[in-house]
């Protein structure tokens, strides 16, 4: 079944920057996502943490906003974790196969080390790191989201999270939006889909955007 916006919906996309809650409001002195998107009646389709940044969309169409977010529909979802550390590939493995995380077991997924990023841009406050201890990053693949799932997952095999990014959901993609940018899509749906090919160094290099 293709999960789309019913003709003359709106899809918004938002690259939310970190510290910015995922609803239209909150406590004094709290960003929300009123400060960034202008679009009347659209709702946010699934959540990211206040202290993760990325991807986030958001719909006028309920019935899409709830495919969007069941769990049922499976739509993957890619996340770019900086951690601390230097993974082995039996931790990598460990993320592949599945984790207990004692409330649930996590869905066998698809993890790899990458280098950093080209294009990021720089996290604002900075990461808090230690000198004697290099990070990461690791490109994760789900096909499933419970709460700080990707913290959870690389704190089990021992490399915390120290910054998060989700790239995509499905088809949609970061593509060039900078933080707090939005890109408005109407139905039929706009491709948005930046192309992801391997280098020849072996690890993944993403056009234009995540």
């Amino acid at each position: 079944m293709k999960i789309a916006p019913a003709p003359g919906r709106r899809l918004v996309l938002l690259n939310k920057p970190f510290g910015v809650l995922s609803q239209f409001t909150g406590e004094p002195g709290q960003r929300t996502l009123a400060d960034y998107v202008k679009e009347k009646a659209v709702y946010a389709a699934g959540r990211l943490d206040a202290d993760s940044e990325g991807l986030l969309l958001l719909t006028d169409d309920g019935a899409f906003q709830h495919q969007l977010a069941d769990p049922r529909h499976k739509m993957p979802k890619i996340y770019l974790a900086q951690v601390e550390g230097e993974p082995t590939p039996e931790a990598v493995q460990r993320l592949c196969a599945g984790l207990d995380l004692g409330d649930f077991v996590t869905h066998p997924c698809r993890a790899e080390v990458v280098q950093e990023p080209e294009w990021l841009w720089p996290r604002d406050p900075p990461i808090r790191v230690r000198l004697s201890i290099p990070t990461s990053w690791l490109r994760i693949e789900l096909r499933e989201g419970k709460n700080r799932q990707v913290r959870r997952m690389t704190a089990k095999v021992g490399f915390p999270t120290l910054r998060l990014i989700r790239a995509s959901i499905g088809p949609w993609q970061l593509g060039d939006l900078q933080p707090g940018q939005v890109r408005i899509l109407h139905a039929p749906a706009e491709a948005s889909v930046v192309p992801v090919e391997r280098s020849t160094q072996g690890r993944r290099r993403v056009k234009d955007g995540a």
